[in-house]
């Protein structure tokens, strides 16, 4: 079983968001079968198994064994990762562009290159799993506090700076065989009990987005 696995079509996003379905999914962490499913959530056996063929023909669920009882077959199935994200690429032309309107300092732009990056990482990640190779990534993840806006203004065109220089140096794109590589760079207020009103004012949303290439 996975960690983590993308959804990329539309027909398995609709079956895992079925409420029912979704229980089960989170259920079969751990191998099942009706049986056994219908003694931990204490719905039918019926009903059950009319949802393990979705969630089957979802490719979300994948057989372990089956299990002779009596005159019977038990089919044992378990979920095909712990956890799921459903790729922007499910919702097909709904899925936002992030080339329609760039825009540093907005909230959108950045929400449509987030979307970009879960359906591309989803993509070769997936791809990476069916070649059995591991894929090369790096994620930075931290939380920081700016007394004022000015010193967030600062800390923006300070990184905006140090990128470009770093891009410039590492970037090989006179060689043939290098292979590229997509970098992005994203800050926002944090969510909290009491400043999220805060958050909302203008003088507050500030992103910075850079592909890894030579500064223009």
């Amino acid at each position: 079983m996975r960690d983590v696995e993308i959804i990329e079509s539309a027909g398995a996003a609709e079956a895992c968001l079925d409420p029912m379905r979704s229980r089960l999914l989170a259920a079969l962490r751990e191998p099942g079968s009706a049986s056994t499913l219908a003694q931990r959530t204490g719905l039918q056996r019926q009903k059950i198994n009319y949802h393990l063929r979705a969630l089957e023909r979802a490719g979300v669920v994948e057989l372990v064994e089956e299990r002779r009882r009596g005159n019977m077959t038990e089919r044992v199935v378990q979920a095909t990762a712990a956890s799921y994200v459903i790729s922007p690429a499910a919702l097909a032309e709904l899925a936002p562009d992030p080339a329609a309107r760039p825009d540093q300092l907005s909230a959108h732009w950045m929400l449509a290159i987030a979307a970009r990056l879960v359906r591309e990482v989803g993509t070769l990640l997936s791809r990476a799993t069916a070649a059995g190779r591991p894929l090369a990534t790096l994620t930075i993840d931290a939380e920081l506090r700016f007394a004022t806006a000015a010193d967030r203004a600062g800390f923006a065109a300070e990184l905006s700076e140090t990128l470009a220089a770093l891009v410039t140096k590492y970037d090989s794109a006179a060689t043939a065989t290098a292979r590229p590589h997509r970098l992005i760079v994203a800050l926002h207020p944090s969510i909290t009990a009491a400043g999220d009103a805060a958050a909302l004012t203008p003088s507050t949303t500030t992103a910075i987005t850079a592909n890894q290439r030579r500064p223009r």
